[in-house]
């Protein structure tokens, strides 16, 4: 049975994932911040298919003990979604955007994709078999900005830099790295876009959503492939959304 780790399980894109991969056979590490949203993630995973462990990744102490639990529960790991973001200081201008509102956002969207990268390519370069995947959850911004985003937008770019990364340095492991850039999965996160949000032409619109099941659809077939072939970067995004074209 494969094991796979997904970062911000409790809710959204997370949740949705995590239920996918686990009614397509996978066992699954759930990790948030909260565990009553991981808890309640947990319970639609088949008996014994689910472990829930509270994790802060931007804490080295804490990604170390989730992949020590996991290895300790299922004895491997053969995918981490990095899934785990925040949008803090969205609709900020950046001259007014606070340092430590910017500090915060490296820490999660950044500092902690690296060290849950980390962790499972150390893993995975040591397990045996060897090998693994590492899907990075990126998103329209790692390509093109929204107005009043700079933090959520540099963040989402280094993830770019981060996937490519650990594609290249994978390889001698079996370890393949890809990037799934979502936009306007309808989550919390993106309940505003409906009612309308500010375009890069100084309007404000409401933006279509699409379900989170079809992203989770997309991880899954991304999850499934043999460690040979690898879907570097996708995008999957509601089709008629403000992306081709925005400004």
């Amino acid at each position: 049975m494969s094991i796979a780790v997904v970062t911000g399980a409790g809710s959204g894109i997370g949740r949705s994932v995590a239920r996918a991969l686990a009614k397509a056979g996978w066992s699954v590490a759930l990790a948030g911040r909260r565990r009553a949203p991981l808890e309640e993630t947990a319970a639609a995973l088949p008996p014994g298919r689910g472990l829930v462990v509270p994790t802060d990744v931007t804490s080295s102490e804490q990604v170390t003990a989730l992949f020590e639990a996991v290895r300790g529960r299922f004895g491997r790991v053969d995918l981490l979604f990095n899934n785990a973001g925040t949008f803090a200081g969205g609709g900020t201008p950046v001259e007014d955007l606070d340092p430590a509102t910017w500090r915060a956002i490296v820490d999660v969207n950044l500092t902690g994709a690296f060290l849950c990268a980390q962790a499972a390519f150390r893993t995975m370069k040591e397990q045996s078999p060897q090998g693994g995947r590492i899907i990075n959850n990126g998103s329209i911004s790692a390509h093109v900005p929204r107005p009043h985003s700079i933090g959520y937008t540099a963040t989402k770019h280094a993830l770019t830099g981060l996937t490519k990364s650990l594609s290249l340095d994978g390889r001698p492991y079996r370890i393949a790295c890809g990037q799934i850039d979502i936009g306007n999965a309808a989550t919390d996160m993106t309940a505003r876009m409906a009612a309308g949000v500010l375009q890069a032409n100084g309007e404000t619109a409401a933006e279509p959503l699409m379900d989170t099941a079809d992203v989770a659809a997309t991880v899954v077939h991304m999850a499934g492939l043999p460690l040979e072939a690898n879907v570097q970067f996708a995008t999957v995004m509601a089709t008629t959304m403000p992306y081709i074209g925005r400004g």
